[in-house]
């Protein structure tokens, strides 16, 4: 063989190396991140990677059309169109979820985007507000047509959804991942979480202890006026907690997953896809999306319940905070899966605290600016169940450490929760 020969095999050579570099290794797994095209690709895809040089086309083909679960978005307009075409609330409620899906997905992509730009500490922040954007609009919604156990039963089960199915897949998904090591968290955080959770149980457990005892000086106003009372109070620690976070001590989620060897990785792997300004965008059309959806979702949930033959607490508590927690459950099984637990613990304990000690108490004032009784009597059964969920977590956080089977403990609870509700009959239209 030739010295041509040799030279022509040096050059393909070159250009099929055997490893590939680290940087170019590390991609994400999950669907919602951006699709790379080869160099074989078709003429469509070359067309589309001609037309990213334009930023808003670039930005909209990232975030609408990169997700896979983006598929479910028609899903939503089909929604509306049957709400006005047929009087079948079952489908509507089912199509109305399945649009709603993808939208909370994508609103916890455009945080995590903006957090880039805001740093850590304000990004964890944005990211449980924007979170909870769903079950906000749609407590909103079923406020303003007076269906207030509705509003109670859908936080309730947002809460217990963080807590107990959305952190007990992530610590499983992590645990199985990092199977080889124990993964640590700051415990200093976890302890604040669990003590402000406690807080809104007591909160929420003395209106249903003051009203199950009939042990109130007005019936029926009594614990009405101890709820809006508690609920500034509650406002009040969750501003102060805010105020804690940011300036008396930011770090207070540590970062201790994500020193050493992990400030590599995070260099590599975390760079914003779209600007600071297309998030903000994007949150504001999403959130409106959202707003319109959630409308048709409430007018249809007491016909689904009935065409279904599920039972409004279980729509209130299971099917719909599920649906409204997607963001948080993509992002906290992601950061579990990079090893970066502190963060983990912002997004789905964070959400949790952020629900019952601002979302709740907000629902109770605004109610109370619209002349709805809405108060934080959530009822015996309910109540115990938050209480008891509280005591378990609480429990698995004390030591700071995260396996898989912590996390599968977490998953079988919430199944027991979500099998209690099922066959559990709401007593509220009973009381006196």
């Amino acid at each position: 063989m030739g010295p041509a020969d040799e030279r022509m095999e040096l050059d393909s050579d070159e250009k099929i190396p055997l490893s590939t570099p680290p940087s170019a290794r590390k991609s994400h797994t999950f669907d919602f991140e951006a699709v790379h095209f080869s160099p074989r690709a078709g003429p469509l895809k070359l067309w589309i990677r001609k037309q990213m040089k334009f930023r808003p086309l670039r930005s909209i083909y990232i975030v609408l059309l990169t997700a896979k679960i983006n598929i479910l978005l028609p899903f939503g307009p089909l929604a509306i169109l049957l709400h006005y075409l047929t009087g079948k609330h079952g489908l509507v409620f089912f199509f109305s979820l399945l649009g709603i899906t993808p939208l909370a997905e994508r609103l916890g992509y455009a945080t995590e985007q903006l957090a880039f730009y805001t740093g850590s500490t304000v990004g964890g922040l944005l990211n449980a507000t924007f979170g909870n954007a769903t079950e906000m609009i749609i407590s909103i919604y079923a406020l303003k047509n007076g269906m207030i156990r509705v509003v109670q039963q859908s936080l309730l089960g947002s809460i217990l959804s963080n807590m107990l199915l959305v952190l007990g897949c992530a610590f499983f998904t992590g645990g199985i991942v990092h199977h080889e090591k124990v993964q640590v968290f700051s415990k200093a955080a976890a302890l604040v979480n669990s003590g402000l959770l406690l807080m809104a149980v007591m909160g929420l457990m003395f209106p249903a202890v003051l009203h199950f005892t009939h042990t109130e000086v007005h019936f029926g106003k009594s614990e009405l006026a101890l709820s809006r009372f508690s609920s500034c109070i509650m406002l009040v620690a969750y501003a102060s907690y805010i105020f804690f976070q940011l300036k008396v001590q930011p770090n207070l989620y540590g970062q201790i997953s994500q020193e050493g060897a992990h400030e590599e990785d995070s260099e590599d792997e975390d760079a914003p896809e779209i600007t600071q300004w297309e998030a903000i965008g994007w949150l504001a059309i999403l959130t409106l999306w959202v707003s319109i959806l959630s409308g048709y979702l409430v007018d249809a949930i007491q016909g689904a319940s009935d065409s279904l033959h599920i039972p409004v607490a279980f729509i209130s508590v299971i099917l719909l905070p599920i649906v409204g927690n997607a963001a948080e459950h993509a992002s906290a099984i992601m950061f579990a899966v990079k090893d970066k637990l502190d963060i983990t613990l912002g997004v789905a304990i964070g959400s949790s605290t952020q629900i019952s000690m601002f979302v709740i108490p907000f629902c109770v004032v605004f109610g109370w600016l619209m002349g709805q009784p809405m108060d934080l009597n959530f009822q015996l059964f309910e109540t115990a169940t938050l209480f008891v969920a509280v005591l378990v977590v609480a429990f698995m956080l004390q030591e700071g450490t995260s396996n898989y089977f912590k996390g599968l403990m977490l998953i079988l609870c919430y199944l027991i929760v979500a099998a209690s509700f099922f066959v559990h009959v709401d007593p509220s239209n009973d009381d006196d």
